[in-house]
């Protein structure tokens, strides 16, 4: 059983929305630091955001703040990530993980290579 299984990707255009899922099996999302990284072409896989029920935090990168907003629905044990007025440059396979570093200076990978989603891709038309 795969852990993490994403979707929600697919082509917009600039200035319109997405939500990516990350429905989870095996464990409850709320229990853990969680989050979103993504990795555009050439390169590396950045952190987007994450969040820690347990401490109330979290974080976004700058360059997300304010558009992309993370979340949870207990009920479906399914980690969210709503990204409203997208631009081209966040075009890039978004990965959900679990299990992460998590602060309000940033995020982490996760502890265990299962804890990564598959991975969606986003693309942003200009």
């Amino acid at each position: 059983e795969v852990p993490l299984v994403e979707s929600g990707g697919g082509l917009v255009q600039a200035g319109g929305s997405l939500r990516l899922s990350c429905a989870a099996s095996g464990f409850t999302v709320d229990d853990y630091r969680i989050g979103w990284f993504r990795q555009a072409p050439g390169q590396e896989r950045e952190g987007v955001s994450c969040m820690n029920r347990r401490n109330g935090i979290t974080y976004y990168t700058e360059s997300v703040k304010g558009r992309f907003t993370i979340s949870t629905d207990k009920a479906k044990n399914t980690l969210y990530l709503q990204m409203n007025s997208l631009k081209p440059e966040d075009t890039a396979v978004y990965y959900c993980a679990a299990d992460i570093p998590c602060s309000r200076y940033g995020l982490g990978y996760p502890s265990r290579v299962d804890y990564w989603g598959q991975g969606t891709q986003v693309t942003v038309s200009s």
